[in-house]
């Protein structure tokens, strides 16, 4: 359940004021980053970066471990992975494309997790119509989804109390526990496309959508601290790149 309740940060945090749109943006700039580099030591570098800024992210380290452990897993086994059945062998090169592959991974999920985990829902809906100049529809829906999350979380904990009064149990074999979760993801799904079906209907009947202009409640605008995390993320994309290049360990990720 705690995987799907949403994280919230400290409001104060400087990262959590920032504009979303350019936290957006900043994440954009080091995700492209570590796709094009396929070394450790540009990912392991941008990681670093990354724990620098946790402390302005007013997230708790508790909190945010709790719901990022699946990622650390999942980058650990396709480094593992990589190594094992890659075609570079089990050798030095086969480690370290398979540790490259690992970091990138957790650098890129890191990445996304901290720009909207720090991010309000209503600030990133009103930024994405403001500076991004999307339409109301896709900010709305976007804004919508994510109000959604924690209707999703009492619904996932509701199905496993029903299923353990049912005496529905996994015991110790990974393969019923892994149908028994595959299981109740479908039936998430299934209330979740109900439920945007019943939500998406509500807001023809109130006649979102029918006039092509809509007032903002809260104008919003880029500020300079804003440019500054684009910048410092531009800083610390390039400056990663730019020590692995002098080191003689970067790769293109199709060279």
């Amino acid at each position: 359940m705690i995987r799907f309740t949403p994280i919230r940060p400290d409001p104060a945090a400087p990262l959590a004021r920032a504009n979303p749109v350019a936290k957006l943006i900043a994440a954009a700039v080091l995700m492209g980053v570590l796709f094009v580099s396929a070394d450790p030591l540009t990912a392991a570098l941008v990681l670093a970066g990354l724990a620098l800024c946790l402390p302005l992210a007013g997230v708790p380290p508790r909190d945010l471990l709790a719901r990022t452990w699946p990622l650390l897993l999942a980058a650990v086994s396709v480094g593992v992975l990589n190594v094992v059945l890659g075609s570079s062998g089990t050798g030095a090169v086969g480690w370290l494309a398979g540790i490259g592959l690992g970091l990138r991974l957790l650098a890129i999920a890191l990445t996304g997790v901290l720009a909207l985990a720090t991010t309000d829902p209503t600030d990133l809906a009103d930024a994405l119509q403001q500076q991004a100049r999307l339409s109301a529809r896709v900010a709305v829906g976007a804004l919508a989804a994510v109000r959604l999350l924690p209707i999703l979380a009492a619904e996932w904990q509701i199905l496993r109390l029903a299923r353990r009064a049912r005496g529905v149990q996994a015991g110790r074999s990974p393969v019923a526990a892994g149908r028994m979760a595959l299981g109740m993801l479908l039936t998430l799904l299934v209330g979740a496309v109900r439920r945007a079906t019943r939500l998406a209907a509500a807001m023809e009947s109130r006649g979102f959508g029918a006039l092509p202009c809509r007032t903002i409640a809260r104008p919003g605008r880029m500020r300079v601290a804003d440019w500054g995390w684009i910048s410092a993320a531009v800083l610390l994309g390039f400056g990663a790149v730019s020590v692995s290049l002098a080191t003689g360990s970067w790769r293109f990720v199709f060279g």
